[in-house]
């Protein structure tokens, strides 16, 4: 089975996420997962298409945490996507006791923190966008434990068993971001 059609995962985020903030976070983990499948000689496509998915069933699993991740993994899995995409997703979330391991799973468990972090640095500015945001600024407040508490650091941090320094990796993240900031409202 092929993988699906990005089209076909963007159906299906417009049709299970109501929050349009989610809806974003997801396009943003889906474009610095493409950034990094690109640098790490992975398939973009499966990467991208992953991020995109993995909280697909965020809404639905709203009060089980043990559950979020599990659902999108089942999701993904019917779609065509790899077996390493599904566990890729059941691992970034904690609570579902799936350890992240692989490449694949430590790229969306410190992906999906980074872009929370971007977005946060994007919204502090006046502008409230992305184009103004500088790697500076993203390591400075990643220093910062008070900014964007929600952001678990040490999560970001796994990127060294990408074989990226920290700088590098958010360097990908940010300009991941900032190549489809319209579409994230930044």
């Amino acid at each position: 089975m092929s993988a699906p059609a990005r089209e076909e995962v963007v159906a299906l985020v417009e049709q299970r996420v109501a929050n349009e903030n989610l809806r974003r976070h997801m396009l943003a983990t889906e474009a610095i997962m493409r950034g990094l499948a690109e640098r790490l000689g992975e398939d973009p496509e499966v990467w991208g298409l992953t991020g995109l998915a993995h909280d697909l069933d965020s809404e639905e699993t709203a009060g089980d945490a043990a559950r979020h991740g599990v659902e999108a993994a089942a999701t993904l899995r019917r779609l065509g996507l790899p077996e390493e995409a599904a566990h890729a997703v059941a691992a970034h979330n904690a609570a579902t006791g799936v350890a992240a391991e692989s490449r694949f799973d430590i790229a969306l468990l410190a992906g999906d923190q980074l872009s929370g972090l971007i977005t946060a640095a994007a919204l502090v500015r006046p502008e409230k966008d992305l184009a103004g945001v500088k790697l500076k600024s993203v390591r400075k407040r990643f220093r910062e434990s008070a900014f964007a508490r929600g952001v678990d650091r040490d999560s970001i941090a796994r990127c060294t068993d990408l074989g990226l320094e920290l700088d590098d990796f958010m360097a990908i993240g940010l300009a991941a971001m900032q190549g489809i900031a319209p579409a994230l409202g930044l």
